[in-house]
Order: C-alpha cells, then sequence, then structure tokens
C-alpha cells in the first residue's frame, strides 16, 4: 500500500477491536461512500476500514481484461487489501475475524484477493463482482478453510456477467469457501436490502 494510500475509519480503534470490516468501493466512487455500509452493519468492537483508489479506480480497465492489462494498478490495489488485512492482524484481530466486503470494482478485488491469499476470513461479501481475468481457469492454490462468501448480483448486471459470477462461485467452493449465491433477476447495477439483510446476519456471526 502506498504511502499516500487515504484509508477512512470508523467503528473501533483498531488496537482495540475484536473484528474488522475492510470495505472496497467501486470505480468511480470512493471510500467515504462505502463506509456509509458501516451504518447499515453496526457491531459492538468492529473497526470499518476504507481505503481510498487512486483516481477513483483500482485498475484501468474491464476486470474481464488480461491480467496484463490492469497492471501495475491490479497489484498494487491487492497489495492495499493485503496491508490493512496485515495492519488488522498485527492489532490482535485474528482473520476468522476479518471481513472483506467490496462493491463493482471493488467487489472483484475482494473475491480476488481471498482466492490469491486463501486462509480463513470473517467473510468475503462481494457485491456485483466476479474473480478478476479473461479466465477463471486459473490454478488458486490453497483453503479457504469454510470462509463464508456472499456474491450477490443481477442477472442482467451490464458490468457483471452472470457466467462470471456463477464460475467464480465454483471455483470458490473448490477452495473450501461456504458460498452463498443470490442472483437477483432485473435488478439495477446497486446494492439490495437482502445483500444488506446477508451482511448483518455475517457480522453477527462474527462480532464481540
Amino acid at each position: 500500500m502506498s504511502e499516500n494510500t487515504e484509508v477512512l475509519h470508523t467503528g473501533t480503534a483498531l488496537a482495540g477491536a475484536g473484528a474488522a470490516m475492510i470495505l472496497i468501493h467501486g470505480r468511480g466512487a470512493s471510500a467515504e461512500n462505502i463506509l456509509t455500509l458501516a451504518g447499515s452493519l453496526p457491531a459492538a468492537g468492529m473497526a470499518y476500514l476504507a481505503p481510498q483508489a487512486p483516481d477513483g479506480a483500482w485498475y484501468p480497465q474491464r476486470f474481464t481484461a488480461p491480467l496484463a492489462a490492469n497492471e501495475p494498478h491490479l497489484s498494487n490495489a491487492l497489495d492495499t487489501v493485503d496491508a490493512l488485512v496485515k495492519r488488522a492482524i498485527t492489532a490482535g484481530v485474528p482473520s476468522e475475524r476479518i471481513l472483506l466486503v467490496g462493491f463493482s470494482q471493488g467487489a472483484c478485488l475482494v473475491l480476488e484477493y481471498a482466492a490469491r491469499n486463501p486462509r480463513r476470513y470473517g467473510a468475503v461479501a462481494s457485491l456485483s463482482g466476479g474473480l478478476i481475468g479473461p479466465t477463471t481457469r486459473r490454478d488458486y492454490p490453497g483453503d479457504l478453510v469454510g470462509t463464508p462468501v456472499l456474491l450477490g448480483c443481477s442477472d442482467v448486471d451490464f458490468h457483471i456477467p452472470l457466467a462470471r459470477v456463477e464460475q467464480s462461485a465454483e471455483v470458490l467452493a473448490r477452495m473450501g469457501a461456504d458460498v452463498d449465491k443470490r442472483i437477483y433477476p432485473g435488478m439495477a447495477h446497486t446494492i439490495n436490502d437482502d445483500e444488506i439483510d446477508a451482511l448483518r446476519t455475517l457480522v453477527a456471526q462474527i462480532a464481540v
């Protein structure tokens, strides 16, 4: 993570937190915007962290573009997520109490991060996203050890092909994730109340 990366924080101070939620915004949005989700997902002892992407985007091309087309931005973005996960762990929050939550471009990023850095997380929530790259037929070694993974998306999302959501669910399930896939007919590119309710359930399972 660059020294210049802005990270917004609300909730409990990380040093005293029992759990942490890392929230990753979408293209053209902001850390401030995604951090408003914290108000819908209250939990005692939770630290909420939201980094800001340079110029409002984590990588320049579509998430289904060749991986090289999004470099070095993609690697930098994954490093940002990794730095926040490590910051939480160093502060005393175990990985099984860390939630990774993203919308759109941010949703793709949290899924790709979890697949490349498998371990037991508190939860991974991809709200309108999928694994990154022109294909999901890549080797992701390791085990997600039962990590709850929420995949929510419209069946007609212009930005996120339904087939990629389905493929991502299959890959993550093979890696040992407990996948909850929710496809919403005709929904716009947005976050709906059912996804928020599902997130509340995940928060309740790890909150202290």
